[in-house]
């Protein structure tokens, strides 16, 4: 976590490798603000990181591996069942997903926003730091997905490549740029201007852009004028 999540911040924000080319917000993390550990969201963001996500991802992994190490999780190899190790891969991110959003939608509760998921959201121009940045009890949430291995037939290798997206997609996600820029012309596209747009109007895009849980559910923002006057409706009656 410390590798990928620094590495990014290092080249967008340290060495300012693109300058504020495909950046969303302008602005930068916040210094000086009290509402922040040691009043800085670069060092608040870390040590939620740290200390309790990736505690708690450890946590669950130490549940998982022991279960499978004494044949209490149900497990499959490629021999056994070469069908379903390919398509549990498919699978996954419409598990993850509709996890998320459900989860999602239930930390910005109004009672449960302001006690748990508000840590998350006070980084408002957000960087690679700020994706993992949760209060303990989000991060019991997100990563409990993990404990699905439990009762999932599934390989190893697909509760590592889960744990993996979990905790390090965040940094992408939330990297504050759209594409990462290699060299002159070698764009990777690591930002989410859905996931942005939720940060910018809190009530919306509360899941990912990959599965359509917003557009059936009438949580959808898509960046015009019309959805933004509706989204602040929505959050004034919510938070009134």
């Amino acid at each position: 976590m410390t590798i990928f999540a620094q590495g990014l911040h290092v080249w967008l924000y340290g060495g300012k490798k693109q300058n504020s080319d495909f950046k969303f917000d302008r602005r930068g993390s916040a210094r000086n603000n009290r509402v922040f550990l040691f009043n800085d969201q670069y060092w608040d963001n870390i040590t939620y990181t740290l200390l309790s996500g990736v505690t708690i991802w450890t946590f669950y992994d130490v549940i998982v591996w022991m279960a499978y190490a004494n044949g209490w999780a149900p497990m499959i190899t490629l021999d056994s069942n070469p069908i379903w190790f390919f398509a549990l891969f498919l699978l996954m991110p419409v598990i993850q997903s509709l996890h998320f959003y459900w989860l999602h939608r239930a930390l910005h509760i109004p009672w449960i926003y302001k006690r748990v998921h508000s840590v998350h959201h006070r980084s408002v121009s957000i960087a690679p730091w700020s994706g993992f940045s949760m209060h303990p009890i989000e991060h019991v949430g997100y990563m409990g997905l993990l404990l699905i291995f439990l009762v999932l037939p599934a390989h190893p290798i697909h509760f590592i490549f889960m744990g993996y997206w979990l905790a390090l997609a965040t940094a992408t996600s939330h990297a504050g740029f759209e594409n990462l820029v290699l060299g002159e012309k070698a764009h990777l596209k690591i930002g989410s201007f859905h996931h942005q747009l939720h940060h910018r109007y809190f009530e919306c895009n509360y899941g990912n852009p990959e599965m359509p849980w917003d557009n059936w559910f009438g949580t959808l923002h898509d960046g015009n004028p019309e959805t933004t006057k509706a989204v602040r409706e929505r959050k004034n009656k919510m938070h009134s």
